[in-house]
């Protein structure tokens, strides 16, 4: 109970220097804005997206984009956008169709269940009875509007260096995500070349009655697997074993590719799936608390 009230106290303290009213984040550019505002044919569901960038600190000429998971809010992931914009991240979170939970698929029968309900929310195909998006309202779409409008509303803001003829340049692009949105990030990785793929708590695509994760995974990908680093906890109520057979497929590795680690630890390896066992009361939100800053700075800088 001790050292579960000392990490409780840790998190709050690093969450009030990343948030509070201090110079460093007052440095912080954030932006809401509205889905609709960057297109009339793209509907809000749950708010704005979140946009960030700290212009005091040299860039590092990379995109952090953040998907949230199970219906999660852009705007719940300031803490994790604000700390890799310190970091010289342009950084955005998405608001998008995120209300059906990826894991009410681990006991479909049809292998391709879970391949189906990614590509609908990422790219508006028509191709799942789990889950309704068209087009306009993709991931995808989403996206691309996002910064298209970013472009043109702040000029200033460095937001074209991701923008090649009104697409995303996703060789500076990092794909991340938490929870239903780690398979997102691992999905979209599948389709476009990016710098990396960070997966927090997930992905969550393991067919529990056929004993094996889902297909879409082991399927040849764009980005090098090399490129793909994942964060867990042990305890996680989806399954750490599930999550770490599918970022096994994801890496295309034979072997569990794992290193256990503690927060504020420097990390020495070349591991590309990274758990911890804190005690707390959220396994599934660990991974993206501030505390785990020195995990994220590995996931970054690792060996591709």
């Amino acid at each position: 109970m001790r050292s579960y009230i000392l990490l409780r106290n840790i998190l709050v303290a690093l969450t009030i220097l990343f948030l509070g009213g201090t110079n460093l984040s007052a440095q912080v550019k954030a932006e809401e804005i509205n889905p609709t505002d960057t297109n009339p044919a793209i509907e809000t569901v749950h708010g704005p997206h979140l946009a960030m960038y700290d212009g005091q600190v040299p860039s590092v000429h990379r995109l952090f984009l953040f998907i949230v998971g199970t219906s999660g809010k852009a705007t719940g992931s300031r803490v994790i956008d604000s700390i890799f914009a310190t970091m010289g991240y342009h950084a955005i979170s998405l608001d998008y169709e995120n209300n059906v939970v990826a894991a009410s698929l681990v006991h479909s029968k049809d292998t391709a269940a879970f391949d189906n309900y990614r590509e609908e929310i990422i790219t508006g195909a028509q191709v799942s009875s789990s889950i309704k998006v068209d087009s306009a309202n993709s991931i995808l779409n989403r996206f691309q509007k996002l910064l298209v409008y970013l472009v043109k509303h702040d000029p200033e803001g460095g937001w074209s260096e991701y923008v090649k003829n009104n697409k995303p340049l996703w060789s500076r692009i990092i794909v991340a995500g938490h929870s239903q949105g780690s398979g997102h990030a691992a999905y979209i990785g599948k389709m476009f070349k990016v710098d990396r793929v960070l997966m927090f708590s997930g992905p969550q695509d393991y067919l529990d009655d056929l004993h094996m994760p889902a297909p879409w995974q082991v399927r040849k990908g764009v980005t090098p697997p090399s490129r793909y680093f994942a964060f867990l906890h042990m305890k996680d109520p989806f399954n750490v074993n599930n999550q770490i057979a599918n970022c096994m497929a994801l890496l295309n590795i034979s072997q569990p590719d794992t290193l256990m680690v503690n927060p504020g630890e420097e990390i020495h390896g070349h591991q590309h799936i990274i758990i911890n066992d804190i005690p707390t009361k959220s396994p599934h939100g660990s991974t993206v608390q501030p505390v785990f800053k020195n995990v994220w700075g590995y996931m970054l800088s690792a060996e591709k």
